[in-house]
């Protein structure tokens, strides 16, 4: 799979809805999927372009799902078929766009972002998923299959399905609370990590456990950059009149926006464990590094007194005590170690060495 990456620095110049998709490319080739479902009756067809959309029959509701977002010819085509603004295309093209909504005279324009919950590695891998929801047709864009949007074909799928039954306000509705809910996933993932890591520093912490800690603060601050933004989305589509969505959808647009606030308060949660086990973690080295440094401290007083009396015993003086005597050598001995275990005894006695 190619991983080319374009940059923001490569659109410099140029006019503004120009077709340069920045970001990585995720998908060798683009696939389009049309999913057209009504009370009669569900088609799901792979289309090779965007001739064959009518081809496949009319559907009161037409879904058209693509799987990559790098080839600009498709996605002028598909803006031509639908008759989308430039600046739209352009910012499907451009994959690090943060959630948001924007209305148009025949459709809405929304961005959102989801996290590749597969992953072994400690980063977070994140998609931009662009939504464009009219009044008989819905629009989905994403990087790459990630099986978000599965769910909800398997319900259509379903015999005698009420999705069938509903229009594209109520497709739009179950695609963003897909989206919502495949937070939670990530954020259960990483309070196991989290709870994992609180056991390691609450115990003996290792040297990692610092970077391990930086890591998930990283990872959090970067859901937060998500889930705040598609908290607003969600809350501007649920409180602010629209012809493209029903008040009886805008209720369940509602309960939408209540999952998104509980994701942001276990955020808050987690980032208050985090930075409480930080503390817990330096404050714990810091009384680790303090008890060895007293260690050295009373070992060295300990033995202080013996190299004292080495230094008085090793002056260059013609008498002195015991140097005559035939015991004097284990009588400085018996001295220094004496004044030790003393000084060893009195520590002890005040704990500590403990």
């Amino acid at each position: 799979m190619t991983r080319a990456k374009k940059r923001r620095s490569q659109k410099s110049g140029l006019p503004p809805g120009a077709l340069v998709h920045i970001g990585e490319v995720r998908t060798q080739s683009p696939t389009m999927t049309l999913t057209g479902f009504g009370p009669d009756g569900l088609v799901e067809r792979e289309l090779a372009g965007i001739d064959e959309l009518d081809a496949a029959g009319d559907f009161p509701v037409r879904w058209l799902n693509v799987y990559g977002v790098h080839d600009g010819a498709l996605m002028a085509a598909i803006g031509q078929r639908f008759s989308l603004h430039p600046l739209v295309l352009e910012d499907i093209l451009n994959t690090d766009q943060r959630p948001k909504v924007e209305a148009y005279d025949d459709y809405l324009f929304i961005v959102g972002r989801i996290y590749d919950v597969g992953r072994q590695r400690s980063d977070l891998a994140t998609d931009q998923i662009s939504l464009i929801v009219g009044r008989d047709f819905v629009l989905t864009f994403q990087e790459r299959p990630s099986g978000t949007f599965e769910p909800i074909r398997q319900r259509l799928r379903a015999e005698k399905s009420p999705q069938r039954r509903l229009g594209a306000e109520h497709l739009a509705y179950a695609l963003l609370d897909a989206m919502v809910d495949a937070y939670f996933s990530v954020i259960e993932r990483i309070g196991d990590r989290c709870e994992a890591l609180e056991e390691e520093i609450l115990g003996r912490p290792k040297r990692g456990a610092l970077r391990k800690t930086h890591e998930l603060k990283r990872e959090l601050s970067q859901l937060r950059r998500t889930i705040w933004p598609m908290r607003e989305v969600i809350g501007s589509l649920q409180r602010n009149p629209s012809p493209f969505f029903s008040d009886e959808t805008r209720l369940y647009l509602r309960d939408v926006y209540d999952h998104a606030v509980h994701l942001l308060e276990q955020l808050e949660d987690l980032r208050e464990l985090l930075a409480g086990l930080l503390d817990v973690y330096l404050n714990s080295v810091s009384n680790r590094v303090n008890l060895e440094v007293r260690t050295l401290t009373l070992l060295t007083t300990v033995f202080m007194p013996a190299a004292l009396v080495a230094g008085v015993f090793g002056m260059n003086f013609r008498s002195m005590p015991w140097l005559e005597s035939p015991d004097g050598f284990w009588s400085a001995l018996a001295l220094m170690a004496g004044v030790a275990l003393a000084l060893f005894a009195v520590f002890w006695a005040r704990r500590l060495f403990r």
